[in-house]
């Protein structure tokens, strides 16, 4: 190699000799890293151990015992790498640099030319070659060594080594170092040997519930040290007693108190003070004590109720860590109550209402805001006056309490003056039994007589009158508790329809609507109940406009020109101008110009009893399918709930049969068509009944069974379902399965009313009479979807702009400012997209792959909506 280093320029010589010492040394260290890999991935473990104090944990015994086991797998294990292992010789290295370069050069420069030796040619050939050669040095550099371990260490023990030596350098301590001479001495912590010189160490455990970190107090220089409240400190004493000692004055302790010089001691930090270690290598630290505070908790805003009676109270709680809990309590304010009536007498005792307040479910809970929503509308103290206390706890079990809210108790609230009574007579009984009769005399009174003006509906009138016989019957025992709740739950059901029971007459249905808006306004709603019952009014007054224009219609078809022309005193308007009516309507009263209201109110109401409802192209009555689908749906809806009066009433004469006897076999349902009595209980003159046009179900009843008629009612629906529109599209599929499942309610009914069991008969019948109203309603969105896909988007936003409301129906804002939750889906069609999302959340639901949780929460959504 001297000899083809000296035909070489000094430059290319140099790099050559310092390219093979690099490629030399990185032979030697993977000699020495595969053969002594193991060796070194013991010692590093033994140093980790060491580091996490292993050896203080452990006795000496077995610090011998594994220090023995230790030593000889470290003595096989050099051993066995001194075997594999071989100094790598100039031969080696310069092999491994000329294998790294092209066509071997160092090689062909070692080379001599096999013949032609003294021929011109070939010598002036082979000087060309070793000249490509040394060029091709020119350029060379060392070989990176080859360090992989894998194929020698399958299972990464180096790795398994490496982690532990990390985690002991995040978690241990040098200074650990310093006691393994001790320990394999036997001067380790329990070990029998004395120490030969005093040491400590000792940790400060903060409480759990704090999230901090524990503290070494060795790593920790005198001087200030702040500590959490309740922190556990543990300090132990090595050496000859007495050499050390711990004088503290942070514990407070009194009792059971160590020695000073007592090898372990443990106490836990209650007020600021200092900790001294007294002694060789002792500290001193001056401790200032972080105190956990109490949380507290205050009433974030005034409590609301939304239009269903869902109580909303925003409260705000916060802690130094995090608050644990907290209970709502709501007792009764006897004192502010209004002792008149049904509350002269001394309340029956009733525990506090207790609710536990929401907490986040996610973040941190030591600074958070929420809403606790609850609903009280059925409990006895709803509407009158209580006090409301929250308070919040945390880890430590301290408390925090808010200043207590007195107000009413929020609740829902009834706007039918027969319902609301009806509301009050239930909160009555469950004040005290002792106002039972009362509550008799009263409902007997109600009932007296029974005109359309008192009830809506024979059906409400007979469930109060059911309620009454049961009460009266009752009373010469006293009422227990079970029967309390049962007449409590009757009366609040009873409640319920009088508020919300469905009206068939659109007519009536519209003045409904009127008159529980104006006593909303009268009493001073909320905003959220007076939106509520104005859309209810707005949808009255369409249904309302609807069936003006399908009776319109009809009398055009039977040529009746007397009877289409207008009277002096009726009053034209088209669908624009309703609803820039009902827009000043709503406008006066967020203005809270109540008076306006009520009169605008009036005027309107007076206004839609005369009017007859302008064409301008809309609507085309008897001419449409759909209308005619509609009408002759509400015809068949009308009947079954005629024939479920008259089952409902057959069912009461059987349990009473002297409450009716006036009025059986002449009052049937006033909705199927047949004559209609004025339902009493025996007190009055029964009216002249109104025979129903046309052939339907409820004529000649007196001659067949309910049986019979049911299922002729059965045979009705299914030829409107055979016949019914729209059937291609979605809302008409999914009317039309609405229809099946009335016609499968329908047939259960009829099979109860041929068994007698009259019960079962009504709850099929109300079951049929909802998948009904189910099916109209689909049908409707079917018939509007078509309509507005007809008329065309232009059209669309000119009746927007004319009516000057947005696609919600809300009124528009008149070029003022936009306000929060307003313009959000101008152009969009909301019904559909509601559609949309209704079928969505339902699809979810019954996704059977989902949480149980997330599908009862969908649930509650669909049962809400």
């Amino acid at each position: 190699m001297a000899d083809q280093r000296s035909n070489m320029p000094q430059t290319t010589a140099r790099r050559v000799a310092r390219a093979l010492f690099v490629t030399r040394a990185g032979l030697l260290a993977e000699t020495l890293l595969r053969g002594f890999w193991p060796l070194w991935s013991l010692l590093i473990l033994l140093l980790a151990a060491a580091l996490m104090g292993l050896h203080e944990q452990l006795s000496l015994e077995l610090i011998w015992s594994l220090g023995l086991i230790s030593a000889t797998a470290a003595i096989w294990l050099f051993w066995h790498g001194l075997r594999r292992f071989r100094w790598p010789r100039r031969d080696d290295a310069i092999r491994r640099l000329d294998a790294t370069l092209p066509a071997r050069p160092l090689a062909a420069l070692a080379d001599t030319p096999a013949i032609g030796s003294g021929d011109t040619g070939s010598e002036a050939v082979w000087a060309a070659h070793r000249a490509r050669m040394t060029a091709t040095l020119s350029s060379v550099s060392a070989p990176e060594p080859d360090l992989r371990l894998a194929r020698f260490d399958p299972f990464g023990l180096r790795h398994i080594a490496l982690l532990a030596l990390a985690v002991a350098l995040l978690f241990g301590s040098l200074s650990r170092l310093g006691t393994v001479g001790a320990a394999v001495a036997g001067q380790a912590p329990g070990s029998t040997a004395t120490l030969s010189g005093p040491s400590w160490e000792g940790w400060v455990e903060p409480p759990l519930h704090t999230g901090k970190p524990a503290l070494y107090l060795p790593d920790l220089k005198a001087g200030s040290l702040e500590i959490v409240e309740g922190s556990e400190v543990i300090i132990r004493l090595y050496g000859e007693v007495g050499a050390l000692t711990l004088t503290e004055t942070v514990s407070a302790r009194t009792d059971d108190v160590p020695s000073a010089a007592a090898p372990e001691q443990s106490f836990t930090i209650a007020r600021s003070g200092a900790i001294t270690i007294d002694g060789p290598g002792g500290r001193h630290w001056d401790v200032a004590l972080i105190p956990d505070t109490a949380p507290r908790v205050t009433v974030n805003g005034e409590a609301t109720v939304s239009a269903r009676g869902e109580m909303s109270l925003p409260f705000a709680a916060s802690d130094d860590f995090a608050v644990t809990g907290g209970t709502a309590r709501i007792a009764l304010d006897l004192a502010s109550v209004d002792r008149r009536y049904g509350l002269r007498l001394a309340p029956e005792p009733r525990d506090a209402i207790e609710i536990a307040l929401p907490l986040p479910i996610s973040g941190s809970r030591a600074d958070f805001e929420e809403v606790l929503i609850e609903d009280f509308s059925e409990h006895p103290w709803a509407h009158l006056p209580v006090t409301i206390s929250l308070t919040v706890e945390d880890a430590t079990s301290q408390t925090g309490a808010a200043e207590p809210l007195s107000i009413p108790l929020p609740a829902r609230r009834f706007f039918d003056p027969l319902a609301a009574a009806v509301i009050e007579l239930r909160r009555d009984l469950l004040w005290s039994r002792e106002n039972a009769p009362r509550i008799a005399q009263l409902l007997r009174a109600i009932s007296h007589r029974p005109g359309e003006s008192v009830f809506q509906s024979e059906t409400t009138y007979l469930r109060m009158r059911t309620i009454l016989r049961r009460l009266e019957n009752s009373l010469p025992y006293g009422l227990t508790d079970a029967q309390q709740t049962e007449y409590a739950k009757a009366l609040w059901d009873l409640a319920i329809l009088l508020e919300e029971g469905n009206l068939d007459d659109a007519l009536a249905k519209m003045q409904r609507a009127r008159d529980r808006l104006a006593e909303a306004m009268k009493n001073g709603a909320s905003d959220s109940e007076i939106a509520r019952l104005m859309q209810e009014l707005r949808e009255a007054t369409q249904d309302y406009l609807r069936e003006l224009a399908r009776q319109q219609n009809q009398e055009r078809e039977n040529g009746d020109e007397t009877e289409r022309q207008f009277s002096e005193n009726s009053t034209t308007l088209n669908n624009d101008d309703l609803q820039r009516m009902m827009d000043r309507i709503q406008e006066l009263m967020e203005q809270g110009r109540m008076a306006e209201a009520m009169q605008a109110l009036q005027e309107f109401q007076e206004m839609m009893e005369n009017m007859r409802v302008t064409q301008d192209g809309e609507g085309n009555g008897e001419q449409n399918p759909g209308d005619r689908a509609m009408r002759d749906l509400a015809d068949t809806l009308r009947n079954q709930q005629g024939l479920s009066d008259e089952a409902f009433r057959q069912l009461q004469e059987r349990f009473n049969p002297d409450a009716n006897r006036g009025q059986s076999g002449e009052n049937t349902g006033r909705n199927g068509g047949e004559g209609r009595g004025q339902a009493h209980d025996g007190t009055g003159d029964g009216g002249e009944g109104q025979q129903g046009q046309g052939q339907n179900p409820g004529e000649g009843a007196e001659e067949r069974s309910l049986a019979e008629r049911q299922q002729q009612l059965r045979e009705q629906l299914d030829a409107l379902r055979r016949n019914m529109p729209g059937q291609n599209t979605e809302e008409g599929q999914a009317a039309g399965d609405a229809l099946d499942r009335a016609g499968d309610a329908m047939d259960g009914a009829e099979q109860a009313l041929r068994g007698d069991d009259l019960a079962e008969a009504i709850d099929r019948q109300a079951e049929a009479m909802d998948q009904m109203r189910e099916g109209m309603r689909n049908l409707g969105e079917a018939m509007a979807r078509n309509q507005q896909q007809g008329q065309g988007q232009q059209g669309q936003d000119m009746r927007g702009a004319a009516q000057g409301t947005d696609p919600l129906g809300r009124p528009g804002n008149g070029g003022r400012q936009s306000g929060p939750g307003e313009d959000m889906l101008q152009g969009e069609d909301v019904y559909r997209q509601a559609r949309d999302l209704l079928d969505e959340i339902r699809r979810r639901a019954g996704e059977t792959e989902r949480s149980e949780e997330e599908r009862n929460y969908l649930r509650r959504l669909l049962d809400r909506f």
